[in-house]
C-alpha cells in the first residue's frame, strides 16, 4: 500500500549529526520539508556514493526548506566510525539516523525482513508530516539527488496552488495544468 498522502508514525531514534549524537522524533520532521533517504548499509558499496551525491545536494535542499535525513539500520556509533574512516561519509553535513530496531524501516515499508536491512527509499514529507513523494529502488541501484530539488519544488507549488498541476518534466516558473473536462483528450 503506497504512503504517500499518509502522515508519518511517531518515531525517535538516534542520529549522528555535526560530530555528536542527538535524538531525532518524528516531531522533529514537522514544520518544513524533510526528505529521508534509506540505505542498506554503512561500510558497503553504492551507499556511500548516493549519501555522497546527496551530500552535493544538501545545500539546495536547505535553500528550499528541506532537511535531509538518512537512515540504515546501523547504529548511530556504527555512523560516526564510518563517518570517521570514509573520505565520502565525513563530507556528510545532514542527520544520519540509526534504525537498529527497525521501526523506522517498517513505518516506511521498506525493511527487507530477510536481510533485517532498509531497501533504497526515498520519501518526500511536507511541512504537516505528509508523505507527497516515494521511490524505492533495488539494492544495486543507485539514486541521483539532483532530482529531488525539483520533486520539492513541484510539490511546494502544488501545496501553494490547489487546483493545480505539474507536468513531466515541469521546473519551477514552468507551465502547470488546471485539471478539468475542457483538458480531456487534449494533452
Amino acid at each position: 500500500m503506497s504512503l504517500v498522502g499518509k502522515k508519518i508514525e511517531e518515531f525517535k531514534v538516534q542520529a549522528f549529526y555535526n560530530e555528536d549524537f542527538v535524538e531525532v522524533t518524528d516531531q522533529d520532521l514537522l514544520g518544513k520539508w524533510s526528505v529521508l533517504v534509506f540505505y542498506p548499509a554503512d561500510f558497503s558499496f553504492v551507499c556511500p556514493t548516493e549519501l555522497e551525491d546527496l551530500q552535493a545536494e544538501y545545500e539546495t535542499l536547505k535553500g528550499l526548506g528541506a532537511e535531509v535525513y538518512s537512515v540504515s539500520t546501523d547504529t548511530h556509533f556504527v555512523h560516526k566510525a564510518w563517518h570517521d574512516t570514509s573520505d565520502a561519509i565525513k563530507k556528510i553535513e545532514y542527520y544520519m539516523l540509526a534504525d537498529p530496531n527497525q521501526l523506522l524501516s517498517r513505518n516506511f515499508d521498506v525493511l527487507d525482513e530477510e536481510a533485517g536491512l532498509s531497501q533504497r527509499g526515498t520519501f518526500i514529507i511536507d511541512p504537516d508530516g505528509i508523505v507527497q513523494s516515494v521511490e524505492i529502488s533495488a539494492d544495486g541501484v543507485g539514486r541521483d539527488a539532483s532530482i529531488l530539488a525539483d520533486k520539492i519544488k513541484a510539490a511546494q507549488y502544488i501545496r501553494k496552488n490547489p487546483g493545480e498541476v505539474c507536468p513531466a518534466k515541469w521546473k519551477e516558473g514552468g507551465d502547470t495544468l488546471t485539471p478539468g473536462l475542457d483538458l480531456v483528450g487534449k494533452i
